[in-house]
């Protein structure tokens, strides 16, 4: 078969629909709520309650674990309900728990908040990807833009609400607030996100039940070999990621004896992916297949961690901090758009949502198990720590070599041939 695309605009991160514009400054608005609690939580379960390292790290794994782990559940209900009730729904559950973990004060009001946190985001997350998925992919068909640049702008978006974020819960502290106050505030911006959905976002009509078992369309995702491949290297990156909510205010605090150059690591990382991510995956969508961003981006994570034990300190002793921070932030920029950009090659329209939904339960899962392990380790002599670690995005680069290529968008005026 032969395909030909329209030239991609220079502008076209401009050009989207308004429900692709709708999306994209949801995600910016999530984030921006979500990051102004995240960084701090862990020296606050640490040096505020005076939880022991494996605690705050099996703490941390349960928010993403009830997060990651359970939007398989957000994305079945996106498929049947549509995402505009998952989504107000999620929101006003975040809202709940952003109020309860202001309160809480002991271990067991701790992981009940932090996992209301984490569902929430299981509700609203896989509506807003999925939907995101979907839509870049009629935006491709319509206008020859590639999928993945669709992809880019919004993770670009959701960058800026992450440099943001931290920015808005370190200005907090700065002016005399504390954790409470940074909680607080990121339950205020979460009422206004769902304000503005319960506004904006369109009703889509409930699907009808086609058979006598929801059970069958999950047996059938996990049961697609390449599909199951991806969710494995994808939890790879995102046990990496992780870290940076772990690992990485260990060091810095090792460093420095502060956690507060937290806020400008997480900063930097914004920065660059809001500077660096369009150009970049502008620049792959056309040149690169899929899988070999994949691998690429899992390969400069895994050299991020690597990096950290040989890296000399530097001003502060942020350097070996800072190394891995960029590098970690290169390769979720490669990797990321191309993942989920695969994804609708991989699977069923209709279950769009469920898949994506498993791509983050399966990536959560790994989190739980990783963040624990990592936690015990955390005392361990420094270059055993950083090798496991880059071992971890390693093998999810081999793993990913087993995939299909995926689509490469051609350069404008040429064909492709299948």
């Amino acid at each position: 078969m032969t395909t030909s695309t329209a030239p991609t605009r220079p502008g076209a991160a401009r050009g989207l629909t308004p429900y692709l514009r709708l999306l994209t400054a949801t995600q910016f608005a999530f984030n921006t709520g979500f990051y102004a609690v995240l960084p701090y939580l862990a020296a606050h379960l640490g040096d505020g309650l005076g939880m022991a390292g494996w605690l705050v790290g099996l703490v941390l794994g349960l928010r993403t674990f009830s997060q990651q782990g359970l939007f398989v559940v957000g994305g079945a209900l996106t498929d049947r309900y549509g995402p505009r009730p998952v989504v107000l729904a999620g929101c006003v559950l975040r809202i709940a728990g952003f109020c309860w973990l202001a309160q809480a004060g002991t271990t067991g009001t701790v992981i009940g908040a932090v996992l209301l946190i984490g569902f929430a985001a299981a509700l609203f997350s896989p509506a807003v990807e999925s939907e995101t998925a979907r839509a870049a992919v009629a935006h491709e068909t319509g206008t020859g833009t590639p999928r993945a640049q669709v992809l880019a702008v919004f993770s670009s978006a959701g960058q800026a609400g992450a440099f943001l974020g931290p920015l808005l819960g370190s200005l907090l502290l700065l002016l005399g607030g504390d954790f409470r106050t940074a909680c607080l505030a990121g339950a205020v911006v979460f009422v206004g996100v769902l304000a503005g959905h319960a506004r904006l976002m369109p009703r889509r009509p409930r699907r009808v039940r086609t058979g006598p078992t929801e059970a069958v369309p999950l047996r059938q995702v996990f049961a697609n070999r390449p599909f199951l491949v991806l969710c494995l290297a994808y939890s790879t990156y995102l046990v990496s990621y992780n870290q940076l909510y772990l690992a990485l205010p260990a060091e810095v605090e090792r460093a420095t004896g502060s956690p507060s150059a937290l806020g400008g690591l997480f900063a930097l990382s914004s920065l660059l992916v809001v500077a660096a991510q369009l150009p970049l995956t502008r620049w792959s969508a056309h040149r690169v297949a899929p899988r070999t961003a994949l691998v690429a981006g899992l390969a400069v994570v895994a050299a991020g961690f690597a990096a950290v034990p040989l890296a000399p300190d530097g001003p502060a002793g942020l350097l070996p901090g800072a190394f891995l921070v960029v590098l970690l932030t290169l390769g979720q920029m490669l990797l990321v758009p191309a993942a989920r950009g695969l994804v609708p090659d991989l699977v069923d329209d209709r279950r769009l949502g469920l898949a994506t939904g498993a791509l983050s339960s399966v990536s959560g899962l790994a989190v739980l198990v990783g963040s624990a392990a990592t936690g015990t380790l955390l005392d361990a002599p420094g270059p055993v720590l950083w090798t496991v670690l880059a071992a971890v995005p390693l093998a999810g680069a081999v793993l990913s070599l087993t995939l299909p290529t995926g689509r490469r968008t051609p350069e404008p005026g040429t064909a492709v041939t299948d």
